[in-house]
């Protein structure tokens, strides 16, 4: 899966994931206050922040790199990153066309967060929503497993429906032996079962939640007119339906007021939203509107 040029990766490299609150597990402080510990175990490297102790910035490495470069040790660690991916039937649409199809753009969020997470030093896990289950790419850390998420990710399929509250909740079971930490829900949030309790969920065993509610141009603003048979992606259903001015008006304000509905109910549990179209391109999603709405800088 091509997901994006080597010019693009060092922009990456630059960025950061953003944690709103103090961690309260698994260390002390925010993000940038990493805690140090006495072990000589060497994980890995990342990149120099200002504010980083140079008394852990490799020398060797920056006299023949010209970069300088923060050695990581195995105490240090104190975040973890989930990723969460919706892999609905709805996610795969439209379905012949890649240029807008959520399920290519929502792989490649996951990618370019992830490889921000691995090169930074930080744990990964990757958890991926089909039916009522979740299942989990194990734990890593390191640079050095950028190739395995690449791998992971390429095969995955989004089809069939996806129970959000029951998936998100069994994502939590057994969590007391998970590192918990920042977690992104990637979806498109077409459920019948609501997404309600599942953020609950969540929250209650310690995640800061991220949302990133992931819909294609013709979902927003539909184009469709005339007499058509409508066909359920998920359920495989069908309906017959007249698309007049009128009705495309009435989609309009219940569209509007099903999104405005996810934003203040998130709102109002300190859950960090946004909405994402895939008419818009990748660059611009990453370094443009989660740079601006603080999920990364």
């Amino acid at each position: 899966m091509k997901l994006f040029d080597p010019t693009f990766m060092r922009r990456l490299e630059q960025l950061s994931l953003v944690i709103r609150r103090a961690r309260v597990a698994h260390g002390q402080g925010e993000h940038q206050s990493r805690r140090r510990g006495s072990s000589v175990e060497f994980a890995d490297y990342r990149n120099y922040t200002p504010g980083d102790d140079l008394r852990h910035l490799d020398w060797h490495i920056y006299a023949r790199l010209e970069r300088p470069f923060i050695k990581l040790f195995e105490a240090e660690e104190d975040l973890t990153v989930h990723l969460v991916l919706d892999g609905s039937g709805s996610m795969n649409w439209p379905p012949n066309d890649a240029q807008f199809n959520k399920w290519n753009m929502a792989r490649r969020l996951v990618a370019a967060l992830g490889y921000i997470t691995l090169i930074s030093g930080d744990r990964l896990t990757v958890s991926y929503l089909r039916g009522n289950e979740a299942h989990r790419w194990r734990s890593r850390r390191g640079r050095a497993h950028v190739h395995a998420l690449l791998k992971y990710l390429q095969p995955l399929n989004a089809e069939g429906p996806t129970e959000l509250n029951e998936a998100l909740y069994r994502l939590t079971i057994g969590s007391s032996g998970h590192r918990v930490g920042l977690l992104f829900l990637i979806s498109d949030f077409f459920t019948t079962d609501g997404y309600e309790r599942g953020l609950a969920a969540l929250q209650s065993v310690g995640h800061e939640v991220n949302l990133l509610h992931l819909l294609s141009p013709d979902e927003i603003d539909p184009t469709l007119v005339g007499d058509l048979r409508l066909h359920d992606v998920e359920t495989s259903q069908s309906r017959e339906v007249s698309v007049t001015g009128d009705l495309r008006q009435l989609y309009q304000q219940k569209f509007q007021h099903w999104r405005d509905s996810i934003e203040k109910h998130c709102f109002a549990r300190n859950i960090n939203y946004v909405t994402l179209s895939t008419e818009q391109s990748f660059e611009t999603i990453i370094l443009g509107h989660l740079r601006q709405r603080g999920f990364v800088r």
